[in-house]
């Protein structure tokens, strides 16, 4: 009884978290830096390492959401950087630029009650930024480098390395017992098939898309 009580004090509803998460975006001297950068590493290389944090968190603070916001200030810092890229590659000016900056936006949903049942709004928005993030530096950073010299091209080399960068990025899984995913991945290798064999350029496309959206 007494555990129980002692749970829901240190059970902070999702209001009170969230304010607490926010206030420290401000406060970029007691973020730390480096171990988001870890965390955004590991993304790629161990992702598992990451999600065992999310429950060694939860032990030691009774929450699985990151408390520090550096790993959001990094991943915006990123955005930032790629849509610049992205607007020079595409030749769009300064307007330009801020429209397709500003292309994204996110609609989360916040349960207010603290049960052990709910996932909390925090570690949802986590587990989003976690799977973002390789998709980001794939499609957004390392496609870039290649997209004028090669993926641009009516080459079928072209087509197979741009079309497998999406696959890659769309494919990359980044859970931990993902038996689930191989259904909608054999739907990706399918459409990724298909794509190769009609001579589709998908980042063509999608770079079309791109440019004539925030014209």
């Amino acid at each position: 009884m007494g555990k129980s009580v002692e749970s829901r004090l240190d059970c902070m509803s999702a209001a009170a978290k969230r304010y607490k998460y926010l206030r420290r975006l401000i406060k970029f001297d007691q973020m730390d830096f480096e171990f988001a950068f870890w965390q955004m590493w590991y993304l790629f290389t161990a992702p598992q390492k990451v999600y065992r944090n999310f429950h060694y968190r939860k032990q030691t603070k009774s929450q699985f959401a990151r408390d520090d916001p550096a790993f959001l200030v990094l991943l915006s810092f990123w955005l930032c950087v790629s849509s610049i890229v992205f607007a020079f590659v595409l030749r769009l000016g300064f307007l330009g630029f801020i429209k397709f900056l500003l292309f994204v936006s996110n609609k989360y949903l916040i349960k207010p009650a603290c049960q052990d049942q709910d996932v909390e709004w925090g570690y949802a928005f986590d587990v989003h930024l976690n799977a973002f993030f390789p998709l980001l530096i794939i499609l957004h950073v390392v496609q870039l480098f290649f997209y004028n010299v090669l993926i641009s091209q009516d080459w079928f080399v072209s087509k197979l390395f741009g079309n497998s960068l999406w696959l890659l990025a769309l494919g990359l899984s980044i859970l931990h017992k993902t038996q689930l995913l191989l259904y909608p991945l054999t739907v990706l290798a399918i459409v990724y098939i298909v794509s190769l064999v009609i001579g589709w350029n998908i980042t063509h496309t999608l770079m079309d898309f791109y440019k004539y959206r925030v014209l």
